[in-house]
């Protein structure tokens, strides 16, 4: 209703407003004076007579009333001014007159449009009261809206915290009830059940919960205290008959304890639950373990290791296998035959395969298998064997013990060693018994390096429990392997020549021996890479050097000592580089030797049929650098004697050089080498005689047309080059 009468005083208020306005304007339109009539006012509006007048101002409004059109017009056509301002006033009544006309004519309507205006304030009136009365409303309902938004906020608070304390007081109901499913389960069903593995679950859950609600002594805690403690006595004494019986199954002959250990850590949550609630049952389970295995591997190990060993070869090295002693060496009476082949003692042969990763994580040797098969093993081989079954169940076992007891860092470590201390000591024990008495330096080395390997394997699989133990064995291992070396150069060093049988230019046993060593351990060290074993290999290669210059010092003529070096050096040069990298120190300095001496053996085997040439070459070519040449004027027989001798004879003195060359050395390929050589050399010599008779001192010799054409003698010079 209130909303109907604003509307209809609305639109009463905007009809009388627009019948004023229309009256309004037509009234202004009505007054509005005729400017082109009044107009000429402007000059009477001039008060001349006023004493305040100033002259100036009356210049200034006379130039400016001239400036008027009007003014002009009426100058221009000399119009009296009294007579036109007369009539301007005349005119002015009479507007006058016919102005209050039109104001009386429509007083009707300023009647009627006072009575609206007077109407349309009442209706103004009206709608401000309802407007204030609307506005007092609105200002009780916005009153009333805060409050009941006040009063949302407090029962939406309330609500909130009934939830909380509700959810609470559930969780600690549930929390608190124990079901009669789990009594069930916990007292009936079998650990290995997945539902017992799951009650025992909340179970736990339930006395971790027990144990926080007694430290703030909640009395609810006391109603189920008595059935909680209960069901943790019959989980612990069903648990603990489990695993124990578990762990007495590893007792059984035959029986591959890995099953079992699985199978524990299947319900590794079981020892958690005695860890939290029954420490001395869980220390009871962890003591029975660590004895247990401890006399497991301890007793499989030792038998293993004891059967290994029945599987060596019989034959194996002693302090009289050296290097430097002789083959056919007399022992005494009592004592026992050396090897039928010292030789194989610094021989690597296929034994540096156990090396290979597929040898090196091969499967183990089983040795009643060995045995039916008549087999027999290097020491390395069984070491390998050995060393790896104890890196496989060793790493095995470490991570069972991290995870099923959950220990980790030094506490693993030492949980581990309580469980392997033992076969870990035998395995010291036994290798100490072996490295006292063995002189097998290349079985040392490989032992050395397998171990660097199985370190270089428990790395990568970050495993640290073995670290300790790989280190004792290096600190056995490493001395004896010095002591061996440091024997075998003692042995060379003392060597008298004179005690080694027959003087011989082919390549010594002795050097062969060292050859074959070497290369055997610079093959081996080249993945591990040893700064010690390269010192002790440099003192080795220098007492071989030193022992290859005495022996060749036995041969009563230079030629034998020259063939004797190059076949020994270029022997152990071959064999280094088979197994060697080219670039090795004992390379690099064999191959400086042997040219150094193949260079002086050509100038050897030349100086013979061609050493008058030679030294009439050398010096005619010393006098020619004094510039002294002229000396050798009156030497034209023995220019002559040496041409003709040379064109008789080359041919048969380079066939008997070859033929003696071969014969000299084993070799083939190296005494084709020194045979290209020394033809090249004669070739030089030959080509320098040449450019020494063209010299203007001999230019006149008769015989210089008898000397033979260099090309056509480096064409039948090749025609003797050996191809084999």
């Amino acid at each position: 209703m209130a909303d109907g009468a604003v509307t209809g005083a609305m639109s009463d208020v905007n009809t009388t407003v627009n019948s004023t306005a229309n009256a309004m304007a037509y009234l202004q339109d009505e007054m509005k004076p005729d400017t082109d009539a009044m107009a000429p006012l402007n000059l009477g509006d001039l008060d001349l007579t006023t004493d305040e007048f100033i002259l100036d101002e009356v210049d200034i409004h006379i130039q400016a009333n001239l400036e008027d059109d009007l003014v002009k017009e009426a100058l221009k056509t000399g119009v009296d001014l009294r007579q036109y301002s007369k009539h301007v006033e005349d005119e002015l009544q009479r507007i006058e007159q016919a102005s209050i006309k039109d104001y009386i004519k429509e007083s009707q309507n300023i009647a009627s449009l006072h009575n609206q205006i007077t109407a349309c304030d009442s209706i103004l009136e009206r709608m401000e009261g309802m407007l204030s009365g609307f506005q007092s409303d609105l200002s009780s309902i916005s009153s009333e809206i805060q409050t009941l938004q006040q009063q949302s906020v407090s029962m939406n608070m309330r609500l909130k915290n009934r939830q909380a304390v509700r959810s609470h007081l559930s969780q600690l109901v549930d929390e608190l009830v124990v079901p009669g499913a789990m009594i069930q389960i916990i007292l009936e069903s079998p650990v290995t059940e997945q539902e017992f593995l799951e009650q025992l679950h909340e179970l736990n859950n339930k006395i971790n919960f027990a144990k926080e609600l007694s430290f703030r002594e909640t009395l609810a805690c006391s109603d189920i205290q008595d059935i909680v403690d209960r069901l943790k006595i019959k989980a612990v004494t069903k648990i603990r008959e489990f695993i124990l019986q578990k762990i007495y199954s590893f007792r059984k002959p035959m029986t591959n304890y890995q099953i079992p250990q699985n199978t524990l850590l299947k319900y590794r949550f079981f020892y958690q639950f005695l860890l939290a609630n029954e420490r001395t049952v869980a220390k009871e389970i962890r003591d029975e373990y660590v004895d247990t295995m401890s006399k497991i591997y301890y007793s499989y190990f030792k038998s293993y290791s004891g059967r290994l060993l029945k599987v060596q070869y019989e034959e194996v090295a002693d302090k009289d296998d050296l290097m430097g002693v002789e083959d056919t060496a007399k022992k005494g009476f009592f004592s026992k035959p050396s090897l039928k082949s010292r030789n194989t003692i610094f021989t690597l042969g296929q034994r540096g395969t156990v090396l290979s990763p597929a040898e090196l994580e091969g499967p183990i040797l089983i040795p009643h298998t060995a045995q039916r098969g008549d087999c027999r093993y290097p020491y390395e081989t069984l070491f390998r064997s050995q060393h790896y079954a104890l890196l496989d169940n060793g790493c095995r076992e470490f991570l069972f013990l991290s995870d099923f007891f959950m220990v980790a860092g030094n506490s693993a470590l030492d949980l581990f060693n309580s469980v392997m201390g033992k076969t870990l000591s035998l395995f010291l024990k036994s290798m100490s018994t072996y490295v006292s008495d063995c002189y097998d330096s290349i079985a040392v080395f490989l032992c050395i390096h397998i171990i660097l390997r199985f370190r270089a394997i428990t790395n990568k699989r970050t495993i640290p429990a073995l670290d300790k133990y790989w280190e004792a064995v290096l600190e056995l291992l490493w001395p004896r392997f010095e002591l061996i070396l440091e024997m075998n150069i003692q042995s060379i060093r003392n060597t008298d020549p004179q005690k080694l049988g027959v003087l011989d230019t082919r390549p010594h046993y002795v050097t062969r021996r060292y050859a074959e060593f070497s290369s055997a351990i610079v093959s081996i060290n080249q993945t591990f890479t040893s700064e010690r074993t390269h010192t002790l290999l440099g003192q080795l290669q220098v007492e071989v050097e030193n022992f290859v210059l005495k022996m060749a010092a036995e041969f009563p003529s230079r030629r034998d000592q020259l063939i004797f070096l190059i076949n020994n050096y270029d022997m152990m040069l071959n064999v280094l580089m088979e197994r060697a990298a080219d670039d090795s120190k004992e390379v690099e300095g064999f191959q400086q030797l042997l040219q150094a001496r193949s260079q002086e053996f050509i100038e050897e085997i030349l100086s013979s049929p061609f050493g008058g040439m030679i030294a009439f070459v050398k010096e005619s070519e010393a006098l020619t650098e004094k510039g002294q040449l002229d000396r050798l004027k009156n030497d034209e027989a023995r220019i002559t004697q040496l041409v003709r001798g040379f064109s008789s004879t080359w041919k048969q003195s380079v066939e008997a050089l070859s033929q003696d060359v071969m014969r000299s050395f084993t070799n083939f390929k190296n005494g084709t080498g020194i045979i290209q050589g020394a033809l090249t050399q004669l070739i030089q010599y030959y080509h320098g005689f040449h450019k020494v008779l063209s010299q203007p001192t001999f230019r006149s010799l008769a015989v210089r047309s008898e000397l033979i054409n260099l090309h056509h003698l480096m064409v039948e010079v090749k025609k003797h080059k050996p191809n084999f």
